[in-house]
């Protein structure tokens, strides 16, 4: 069975039935950042500065996936904790990140060793391990009463899920995050795994077979990892996270059309904090005038 899917991009044109438009995680999340990133970014396609936090971010999380695919549990079955954690250590790269591949190495011999005393080794490695999906979302023109679109549209949703565990019959997609945790990212967190969830109710089947994930089998959890803080936190699944990601996908269709009748640019977030972070700020009008 074909999987017969449209064409996408973020060089829509709202007129369009085909391509549709490209939505990821990093280009959503963008967007609800500061719109004028955004447009910058994906419709210009303007080349940013490569930082620190990215060649962490990109290290650990390949890391993190070649651990899954070499760990094995016969192997460490028999191991002690300390042994446990020089075996996992040993799977991690040699690099500039040890003291992160130390805190999980710590916290994967406890939760193996939690595993091992439940009887439940056969689901200590996660399901799914940095799988991409695609999926067609409909988006109904007044899904967003203070943000009424001219018509209904169906988008493009893709995106990488790290890793997805089976516990009690339902997954739980848990997001790998290199930096510091704080409590405000809470809400983040939220929408970033309302997207997963997104993708995975609204893939076709012939995707998510292909992707070893079965479409009878609920999400009805979901967790973040933050390794630096040796911090991991699951809940429920909270519906009016993902409906405030629905909300923002209207929002972010709203601002295509504007600019298409010919209104303003994708408007600006200025925060000073931030945006001197921002690759693009000598370039950003918004930004130089609140600098001068």
């Amino acid at each position: 069975m074909v999987v017969i899917m449209r064409e996408y991009t973020y060089q829509w044109n709202v007129e369009d039935d085909e391509p549709t438009l490209k939505i990821t995680k990093s280009s959503f999340g963008s967007f609800q950042w500061c719109p004028r990133k955004y447009e910058f970014s994906y419709i210009e396609r303007l080349p940013q500065d490569t930082t620190e936090a990215m060649i962490k971010g990109t290290a650990v999380h390949n890391s993190r996936e070649d651990f899954f695919d070499v760990f094995d549990v016969k192997k460490a079955e028999n191991m002690s904790n300390d042994e446990l954690v020089d075996y996992n250590m040993g799977l991690h790269p040699i690099d500039g990140y040890t003291d992160i591949y130390r805190n999980i190495s710590v916290f994967e011999a406890n939760r193996f060793m939690e595993a091992k005393q439940a009887n439940k080794l056969d689901s200590y490695l996660p399901v799914i391990n940095e799988v991409k999906l695609d999926a067609e979302l409909f988006i109904p023109q007044d899904l967003n009463p203070k943000c009424v679109l001219e018509r209904d549209y169906t988008v493009h949703l893709q995106g990488i899920i790290d890793r997805m565990f089976i516990e009690d019959g339902a997954y739980i997609p848990i997001e790998l995050k290199t930096g510091p945790w704080k409590d405000y990212k809470r809400t983040g967190m939220r929408k970033e795994l309302s997207f997963y969830k997104l993708l995975v109710d609204n893939a076709p089947d012939k995707i998510l077979e292909e992707a070893g994930i079965d479409r009878n089998i609920p999400i009805t959890h979901w967790g973040w990892y933050y390794p630096v803080s040796n911090y991991i936190e699951t809940e429920p699944v909270k519906q009016t996270s993902i409906n405030a990601v629905m909300r923002g996908i209207t929002q972010l269709i709203k601002a295509y059309e504007d600019k298409h009748n010919g209104g303003e640019q994708f408007p600006t977030k200025y925060y000073f904090k931030t945006c001197q972070h921002c690759s693009f700020m000598p370039i950003c009008d918004a930004a130089q005038s609140e600098v001068w």
